[in-house]
């Protein structure tokens, strides 16, 4: 008679568990559709890319840093490592404060990072371009 009360136990517990996965599951891929989805709606893809990749929105990023977000992916990055270093050496676990602060803050730099970095990239080819190529010589005496 035990047997038998505990042989329907773990077969109700196994239905439950089992369609809670499913359930789990199919909520995980509805998401990771929806931000598919939102990612091909937004011209911008580096920044799609970003906020898939790390979780973070660029909002959220430049709250945790208290910067004002980069207006056509240019922004002070001297304020922006400036409250990066002063927020994560205030919240140094070593020091008492929080490794989740800390690397909230971490990705808060590397999100605005993210953003900016094409635009800088762009902006060094152009100012490359302008210069003009201007190889070095060496002449053998």
């Amino acid at each position: 008679m035990a047997h038998r009360l505990i042989t329907q136990v773990v077969i109700t517990a196994s239905r439950v568990l089992g369609r809670s996965f499913v359930e789990a599951y199919k909520q995980a891929q509805a998401s990771s559709n929806y931000q598919r989805a939102q990612a091909k709606l937004n011209p911008n893809a580096a920044s799609a890319r970003a906020s898939l990749g790390s979780g973070m929105t660029m909002d959220e990023a430049c709250k945790i840093l208290n910067v004002k977000p980069p207006q056509g992916g240019k922004t002070n990055m001297d304020e922006v490592m400036e409250r990066f270093k002063k927020l994560f050496d205030a919240n140094d676990p070593q020091k008492g404060g929080s490794f989740y602060l800390q690397s909230k803050v971490l990705r808060a730099r590397e999100r605005i990072e993210a953003e900016v970095k094409p635009a800088l990239e762009k902006a060094a080819q152009e100012a490359e371009v302008q210069e003009g190529w201007k190889p070095k010589v060496y002449k053998d005496r």
